[in-house]
């Protein structure tokens, strides 16, 4: 049975739900810390000890949003399992996190965000970064196994992940595209898998 919720955290996460409703509604300018706080019915005060400023909370909010819409598999390289499996397991997770409607009303936030703040661009971007930085790894490793062409681990990450987001991420974005559905999901997994792979896998001997 889990534990009930401390105070504090209960609080925190009141302000956290606040602030997703308040952002998804108003946008990132618009939206202030005293309206948070009030929704939450905390302290502004309390807001603050919980969060120094407006974008940190932003932050925090979006990197929840990354763990709760699917957390991703573990991408530790695996030298005997074929690398289509290991790499399927990495995009399907990524594919539950692109298809969560919460993840994508609030990228769009971000990047209404970001247009008048360069510096808050970068800060979100490198946030959300890191959780793309474990494939780069595996890349790497995949190729000191023999098993990967010779190229840039991170550029090769950056093209794995442009690949699913022209399809899960973009449209949704810019034209306000419904979220894919799970049989369009895997189609887009299995051709992303197709092309990678067929591109940079060193078949077997």
């Amino acid at each position: 049975m889990k534990a009930p919720l401390r105070l504090t955290d209960r609080k925190r996460e009141a302000i956290v739900q606040a602030a997703i409703a308040e952002f998804r509604v108003n946008g990132f300018e618009v939206t202030s810390m005293d309206k948070i706080a009030a929704l939450a019915e905390v302290s502004k005060r309390t807001v603050y000890n919980h969060f120094p400023s407006k974008e940190e909370l932003f932050s925090e909010i979006l990197q929840q949003l990354w763990t709760s819409s699917g957390k991703l598999q573990d991408m530790t390289y695996h030298p005997e399992r074929p690398l289509r499996d290991q790499l399927k397991d990495l995009l399907e997770s990524k594919m539950q996190m692109l298809a969560d409607s919460n993840f994508i009303d609030l990228a769009r936030v971000a990047i209404a965000a970001t247009i008048h703040s360069p510096e808050r661009a970068q800060n979100m971007v490198s946030r959300l970064s890191e959780r793309e930085e474990s494939f780069t790894a595996w890349v790497r490793a995949a190729q000191l196994d023999g098993r990967f062409k010779a190229v840039e681990p991170a550029f090769a990450a950056t093209q794995i992940h442009a690949l699913l987001k022209a399809f899960a991420f973009w449209p949704q974005i810019t034209q306000d595209a419904d979220v894919l559905s799970t049989t369009e999901q895997n189609a887009v997994v299995e051709s992303t898998l197709n092309l990678f792979l067929g591109w940079y896998e060193i078949p077997a001997p």
